[in-house]
């Protein structure tokens, strides 16, 4: 990891620690002697009020999402081909959040989830719902 990258990762964490969205969690995994990796980070992010994801959702394994690819990779331009330099870990959770709640039909990467949310906007929503309630943490089930 570039020098460069190392301080913006660094100085990412130290602002995430002082200003972050309540309820949201978010930090850079360990390595197997302890250290930070800075380069792989593990979040929470609450579901909206009043939505199908309201509680906590986690993202592995995959979820049954039509913008999460089986493999657990989210489909959403500010992580992919729209990513700048100049994108928050903050921007980039809440926009997670938002597309949890609004998924982007027009850009499907999972072919089940993509065809129930079309066809079956009711048990698409059932289904999330379960998988929100099954994915919440104990002290909220």
């Amino acid at each position: 990891m570039s020098d460069l990258c190392k301080q913006r990762l660094q100085e990412e964490r130290k602002n995430w620690r002082k200003d972050h969205p309540y309820g949201f969690l978010c930090k850079p995994t360990k390595t197997t002697d302890g250290t930070l990796n800075l380069m792989k980070w593990e979040a929470t992010i609450p579901g909206k009020t009043g939505t199908p994801w309201e509680g906590v959702v986690r993202f592995t394994p995959a979820l049954f999402h039509p913008n999460v690819y089986p493999d657990g990779k989210i489909c959403l331009s500010i992580i992919g081909y729209a990513w700048k330099p100049a994108i928050t870990v903050k921007e980039i959770l809440l926009g997670v959040q938002e597309l949890l709640d609004t998924p982007n039909l027009a850009s499907p990467a999972n072919g089940p989830a993509y065809q129930l949310k079309r066809k079956s906007p009711v048990q698409y929503e059932k289904r999330i719902r379960e998988i929100a309630k099954a994915n919440a943490p104990n002290d909220q089930d």
